[in-house]
């Protein structure tokens, strides 16, 4: 293990806690060294051989370095990688997503979700002239402060729920109800209703481990925002194009105003996006006066990269391809977990899922904050020793991708049955 421990320790000298993102320092026993990746795979610089089920948390829905997408941004490369102007790869990109998120309406490429998400809230507070915004505790929308509150991802599972940094006075514009609690939402907006601009969710939480909606919640929740004259921006960078080619509106039958998309749509590249209704969008620059600008907005290596994730995505229909991985993951960690004599619980939505331990039932960030993030910690060092790679964090998801085979499956099935052994039993 020299050669990850070498680079390592080059790391701590010069990069934060060795890492440019928090949760890739939980990796056990020591962070991940990648020397490169192909398929359902990733080769440390160590030499070690590794079924991902990371995937780039969620942008890899084909895997990792796909054919076509590689093929897509050698020939871009070819033609020269940033214009700073228009392309029509950049257009057709939106039309694709315009058409599956938003048919009639309108979009805006930026560079990550936490752009897309920063975007979405500026503008309905733009065009609705009002101040608060409404999020779900456990919710990540992105590291920018309007969102930074009550947050999942590695900021919920370091206990970080508002980061130090953030005004006070930013804070109090985000209004924070639990998820899949009616009631939480009703007394937020009837508190608060008038100088509400938005309410901002994940149609499945994904960053707090997966929880689905009850069934009826999401419609409640746009129904009530929509009767204080709010609008109802779904943050679909994880679940677009993996629930559904028509991402979660499709699947729950609600639809969002505006609603936010990146990982998948640029095929591994950084990316984000906006897409919503006509007359909400053009009160963005240019057209209208709430400001959003770029130099890399629209990039043509990310685009190049997108629109052949998205090509191939349709083609073969990857949102079920995923969804029956996931499946088979799910029985896989029932089977094992049930062996060791373990409380636990399983969370899934399509191509989407985590499991819980200690814990029996997982619906709010409060159940999902319970779970024994100890032994969860012991089971993915296990894990890792076995071949197999799953997130950190408890509180991340595992994703599938369309590279994923059968023997991967079974794969995991065997090592999480020894794993569960030694980390639990």
């Amino acid at each position: 293990m020299a050669r990850s421990l070498e680079v390592l320790e080059r790391a701590r000298r010069v990069l934060v806690g060795g890492v440019n993102s928090p949760v890739r320092a939980l990796v056990k026993p020591y962070p991940l060294v990648v020397e490169r990746a192909r398929g359902s795979r990733v080769w440390s610089v160590d030499g070690e051989e590794l079924i991902d089920f990371i995937m780039g948390y969620g942008p890899l829905l084909l895997g990792h370095a796909h054919p076509e997408v590689a093929a897509a941004v050698a020939e871009q490369l070819e033609k020269g990688w940033l214009y700073a102007a228009v392309t029509e790869a950049e257009v057709e990109l939106a039309e694709r997503l315009v058409s599956l998120y938003k048919p009639g309406g309108m979009a805006r490429l930026v560079n990550s979700g936490t752009e897309a998400t920063m975007t979405a809230i500026r503008l309905a507070r733009g065009y609705t002239g009002r101040d608060y915004i409404v999020k779900f505790d456990g919710a990540y929308h992105g590291a920018h402060d309007a969102v930074l509150v009550s947050a999942g991802s590695a900021a919920g599972h370091l206990g970080v729920p508002s980061s130090p940094g953030i005004p006070a006075e930013c804070a109090s514009k985000t209004l924070v109800a639990e998820f899949n609690n009616e009631e939480s939402v009703e007394r937020v907006f009837e508190e608060h209703g008038g100088d509400i601009a938005a309410v901002i969710v994940e149609p499945v939480m994904a960053n707090i481990g997966v929880i689905p909606p009850r069934k009826g919640f999401l419609d409640f929740v746009a129904r009530t925002a929509r009767r204080h004259g709010a609008l109802v921006i779904f943050d679909e960078v994880v679940t677009g194009f993996r629930l559904h080619l028509r991402g979660a509106q499709e699947v729950y039958g609600v639809e969002a105003d505006l609603v936010t998309m990146g990982k998948v749509i640029g095929g591994g590249f950084p990316v984000g996006a906006v897409v919503g209704r006509r007359e909400v969008m053009r009160h963005l620059a240019p057209e209208g006066k709430v400001f959003n600008a770029g130099t890399f907005n629209g990039h043509p290596v990310t685009v190049a990269a997108g629109l052949a994730t998205v090509r191939v995505a349709e083609r073969i229909n990857a949102p079920g391809i995923v969804a029956e991985r996931a499946r088979e993951l799910e029985e896989a960690v029932h089977e094992a977990l049930r062996g060791v004599g373990v409380e636990y619980t399983v969370n899934r939505a399509g191509g989407v899922l985590q499991f819980y331990l200690g814990v029996g039932r997982v619906e709010t960030a409060a159940d999902a904050r319970r779970a024994d993030k100890a032994a969860y910690a012991r089971l993915h060092e296990a894990l890792r020793r076995r071949g197999i790679l799953v997130t950190p964090s408890q509180l991340e998801a595992l994703f599938p991708s369309t590279a994923h085979t059968g023997e991967d499956v079974e794969a995991f099935r065997r090592a999480l049955r020894e794993a569960a052994r030694e980390a639990l039993g």
